[in-house]
């Protein structure tokens, strides 16, 4: 049986904020913004490429806004999506290299170059380089 992670809930203060910085600085599609009640909004946004997506809103997780660490994203070239990271205006921190590759690849970033950011609550994302899943 294949157990498939579809949806985390990312803790915000704006709903609105949060929607345009994950929409239009990080890319991510809008799947849906559907406001059930003045008390009750659900913005569902997905990565390219991802079968995973993040939903941010009003009245739908009793966490406080920015707690989210180590929230992960993978790319196949880390310093391709530090440039995009940046010119969509993204603080985003220089590549990183974190441990060393734990059998020889290719790349001598894949699996151990990274850079990171946070978003406007202060949740805190890693993008990884992996560019192939062997």
């Amino acid at each position: 049986m294949n157990w498939t992670l579809e949806v985390v809930v990312v803790p915000v203060s704006d709903v609105d904020r949060a929607k345009a910085f994950y929409a239009e600085q990080l890319g991510f599609h809008v799947d849906h913004d559907t406001k059930v009640s003045e008390e009750l909004r659900i913005v569902q946004l997905t990565p390219p490429g991802s079968g995973c997506s993040i939903v941010v809103g009003k009245g739908i997780a009793d966490m406080p806004p920015g707690c989210l660490q180590g929230l992960q994203l993978v790319v196949s070239n880390i310093h391709k999506a530090r440039a995009e990271l940046v010119e969509r205006g993204v603080e985003v921190s220089e590549v990183q290299v974190l441990g060393e590759n734990p059998s020889p690849v290719e790349d001598p970033l894949d699996n151990v170059g990274f850079v990171f950011f946070s978003d406007p609550d202060g949740n805190r994302w890693g993008v990884q380089q992996i560019s192939s899943r062997g």
